[in-house]
């Protein structure tokens, strides 16, 4: 038997784009027969209104276009999402771990938290995954945006974990697959932490 310590490993992963193929907007966009999404995004970025990674929570909470969602909306785009290939050999290999390395994976995620929670379900416990999370009035409609994991988001997000698991800064990875993800890629790279950039392939 070892008698090496073994360490921690924080892996952190963006969900849209980086687990997945589309994006959860746009997958939403479709469902609904909402147009115009992507123009949509374009023009908030363009006037610089929300964090990069945000705009579709902003949608959801002030475009009229998407007044119509409820939960059960963003649970059924979750279903919808297809999953990069081998997405559920990858997370069974960081539960095992290596000898002398413990893997701890967390999903942060700009997307809703009911979407990336449907999209996950049976590969990533919920209480892992930490997205956009909206309340709801009585109506079933969104009311509220609490909490928006996007841009420096993700760093306060990283953090919290980083105190709470009480893992070195260095024992952090971190998985995006873009510009929005750019802060928290600077943020772990400071710190000695590993990044990992996704491409867009189809495989």
């Amino acid at each position: 038997m070892s008698l090496q310590p073994v360490r921690h490993i924080l892996v952190a992963s963006d969900f849209d784009k980086t687990l997945s193929f589309d994006d959860s907007g746009q997958i939403l966009s479709q469902m609904l027969g909402t147009p115009n999404f992507d123009k949509k995004v374009e023009g908030l970025a363009a006037i610089n209104i929300v964090q990069q990674g945000a705009e579709l929570a902003y949608l959801l909470r002030h475009d009229p276009d998407f007044r119509c969602v409820r939960r059960e909306h963003l649970t059924e785009a979750g279903r919808r999402v297809r999953l990069k290939t081998n997405v559920k050999e990858f997370l069974s290999f960081l539960e095992r771990g290596i000898e002398g390395f413990h893997f701890d994976f967390r999903v942060i995620s700009a997307a809703p938290t009911e979407i990336v929670r449907s999209a996950l379900q049976g590969l990533v416990d919920p209480d892992h995954i930490f997205g956009t999370d909206l309340d709801f009035d009585h109506n079933g409609e969104i009311s509220n945006i609490t909490k928006a994991s996007a841009g420096y988001g993700k760093v306060v997000v990283l953090q919290e974990l980083e105190s709470q698991m009480r893992v070195r800064p260095d024992h952090i990875v971190y998985v995006g697959d873009g510009s929005s993800d750019l802060h928290v890629m600077l943020h772990v790279n400071q710190r000695e932490g590993l990044t990992i950039a996704v491409s867009e392939t189809q495989t």
